[in-house]
C-alpha cells in the first residue's frame, strides 16, 4: 500500500506535495518522492525513509514548478530497504514521472512484452517501472501530444495491465496524468480549490491530503477513469476502459484509511462505527448474558468499532493501552523477530484498567496472529481475569493480490484454521470475529452507495481472476524466509 498526490497550481507546489505526503505517511513509511515540472526539465528526489527525513530545505528548494506529483511507500515482497523509491522517470517520449499505489498480477508477462514487444528496459523489479513503460509506449504511439492522445495511452494501459492501481504522473508539454484501474479497488480523489490566481486541481489517495491543503473534494475518479490537468489548469476526463464491476478493497475501511477520510463517497469513520455495531449485536446474540466489564481498542484503527460496541453492550469504554507514535504498521515489518520486538515497543498497558476485570479487546483485523498473542498476554500480565479478542473483520485467510503486501497463506493465522483453533492459539478465553456480510453492509451503509467489494483477502475471491501458480509463486516471494534471504544478499 502506498500514498499518492499530484497538483497543478497556480504557484511552486513542492511544500503543499510535501504536506499532503505527511497525512498519507500511514500508507507507507519506507521511502518518499516528489517530481515537478519546471519549464522543460523534470526535477526529482527521493530516498529511503519517511517524508520528514527524505525532504531536507535543499532538496525542497530545489524542487521547482507549478505541476508536481509525490509517493510515499511501504515495501512491498522483496524490495524493503531497495532502490525503488518513487516517482519512476523515463525520458521518452517527452519525458514522464509516475507514481503507483497498487500492484499488477500480470508483471511477468508484461515486463517479457516491454522488452520483446515496446523494446523498452526495466531496470528494477518493480511492478510500477513496467506499468510507466507501458504507458510510456502507448503515449509515443499516439503521436500528436494532447489531452486525447494521454486518454488513449490510458486506454492501453487498462488493456494491458491487470491488476489494482491509482497512478499520478507527469508529462512534459502536457501536465498531470490521474488514473485507476478498471474494478476502482485502490481509491483516488480529486480536488479542487480557487486561489485569486485562477483555479488549482489535486489528485490524491484519500481526501484528507486534499482537506489540510485547502482543496474541496470534488468527487471520486472512477473505475477505469483517465484524468488529465494540463500545466494550464484545464480539466480533460473520460472513462476509457471497458465496463467492469466496482470493486473497492474493503481493507481500505477496515485498517489502512485515515478515519477522517472520504472515499468511493464513504466516511471511513463511519463505516467503522457500523461495524461496531454490526459486531455488538453478534456479540449479544451469541451471549446475551455476557460477563464483559470493559470494552479496551488495540489503538489507533479499532477506536471508532470499540466505542460502538461498548455503547451497545452497556459496559465501560477504556483506553487501556498507550501507543508510541514512533513506531511503524508491524504486521508488514519484513521479519517475525522484527515484528515481536516492536509489539513490544508499540503498546504499554495500564494495569488500572485491566486488573480483575473481564476484558473484551477490540481490533480492527487479526492477520498473522502475532501481535494479538502478545497484547492478549500483555492484558493477562497487567491483571485481567478474563481476556477475549474481538476483530472487526472477518478472518483473514488468502492474500491480498492488489497492493497489500499481506504475508503468505502460511502465515496468516487464520489460514487452514477454525476459529477454536485460532482461540487456541492466540491464548484468548473468547475469540469472536466479524461476519463477512455484516462487515460489507457495514462498509455499504444505509445508503448502499457501494454494493460490491474486492473481499478477497476474507474469501479468496479474486476480482480479476488470477493465473494458475500465482498465488503459489506469490507464497515464496512473500515468506519470511525467502524475504530474509533478499534482505542478506
Amino acid at each position: 500500500m502506498c500514498g499518492i498526490i499530484g497538483i497543478v497550481g497556480q504557484s511552486d507546489v513542492a511544500a503543499a506535495l510535501y504536506d499532503g505526503l505527511t497525512v498519507l505517511q500511514h500508507r507507507g513509511q519506507d521511502a518518499a518522492g516528489i517530481a515537478t515540472v519546471d519549464g522543460s526539465r523534470v526535477r526529482l528526489h527521493k530516498g529511503n525513509g519517511l517524508v520528514s527525513d527524505v525532504f531536507q530545505p535543499g532538496p525542497m528548494q530545489m524542487l521547482t514548478g507549478r505541476v508536481g506529483i509525490g509517493h510515499c511507500r511501504y515495501p512491498t515482497a522483496g524490495s524493503a530497504g531497495s532502490d525503488e523509491a518513487q516517482p519512476f522517470y523515463v525520458n521518452s517520449p517527452y519525458g514522464i514521472a509516475l507514481a503507483h499505489n497498487g500492484n499488477l498480477i500480470n508483471m511477468d508477462a508484461l515486463r517479457r512484452e516491454v522488452f520483446e514487444q515496446d523494446r523498452r528496459h526495466i531496470n528494477t523489479e518493480s511492478d510500477s517501472e513496467v506499468l510507466l513503460n507501458v504507458f510510456a509506449h502507448e503515449l509515443r504511439e499516439q503521436g500528436a501530444l494532447t489531452p486525447r492522445a494521454a486518454i488513449a495511452a490510458v486506454a492501453g494501459v487498462h488493456r494491458r495491465c491487470k491488476g489494482g492501481y491509482a497512478i499520478v504522473g507527469l508529462v512534459l508539454g502536457l501536465g498531470l496524468v490521474a488514473f485507476r484501474d478498471p474494478h476502482g479497488i485502490r481509491p483516488l480523489v480529486l480536488g479542487k480549490r480557487e486561489t485569486p490566481s485562477g483555479v488549482e486541481y489535486a489528485v490524491a489517495s484519500e481526501s484528507v491530503a486534499l482537506d489540510i491543503l485547502g482543496f474541496a473534494r470534488v468527487r471520486d475518479v472512477a473505475p477505469g477513469e483517465a484524468v488529465v490537468i494540463t500545466s494550464r489548469g484545464e480539466l480533460h476526463a473520460e472513462v476509457c476502459a471497458p465496463p467492469a464491476l466496482h470493486t473497492p478493497c474493503i481493507f481500505e475501511y477496515v485498517y489502512f484509511a485515515r478515519p477522517d477520510s472520504m472515499m468511493d463517497d464513504v466516511s471511513v469513520h463511519k463505516a467503522r462505527m457500523r461495524m461496531g455495531v454490526k459486531l455488538g449485536e453478534k456479540i449479544l446474540r451469541l451471549r446475551p448474558d455476557h460477563d464483559i466489564d470493559t470494552v479496551i481498542p488495540i489503538p489507533d484503527t479499532s477506536r471508532d468499532a470499540a466505542l460502538e460496541i461498548a455503547s451497545l453492550l452497556g459496559v465501560k469504554y477504556r483506553e487501556g493501552f498507550i501507543k508510541n507514535r514512533y513506531i511503524g504498521r508491524t504486521f508488514i515489518m519484513p521479519g517475525q523477530g522484527q515484528r515481536v520486538k516492536s509489539v513490544r515497543r508499540k503498546l504499554n498497558p495500564i494495569p488500572l484498567e485491566f486488573k480483575g476485570r473481564v476484558v473484551l479487546l477490540v481490533d480492527d483485523s487479526i492477520v498473522r496472529g502475532t501481535t494479538s498473542q502478545q497484547i492478549i498476554q500483555m492484558a493477562r500480565d497487567a491483571g485481567a481475569r478474563k481476556v477475549y479478542l474481538a476483530s472487526a473483520a472477518p478472518p483473514v485467510r488468502f492474500p491480498n493480490v492488489y497492493g497489500i503486501d499481506m504475508p503468505a497463506a502460511s502465515e496468516l493465522v487464520a489460514h487452514g484454521r477454525s476459529e477454536q483453533e485460532i482461540q487456541e492459539l492466540l491464548g484468548c478465553d473468547w475469540l469472536i470475529y466479524q461476519d463477512l456480510a455484516d462487515l460489507e453492509e457495514a462498509v455499504s451503509g444505509p445508503k448502499h452507495k457501494l454494493s460490491n467489494f474486492d473481499s478477497s483477502c476474507f474469501n479468496g475471491e479474486y476480482v480479476t481472476g488470477v493465473e494458475p501458480g500465482y498465488l503459489e509463486s506469490l507464497q515464496q516471494a512473500r515468506n519470511d524466509e525467502s524475504k530474509l534471504k533478499r534482505r542478506a544478499s
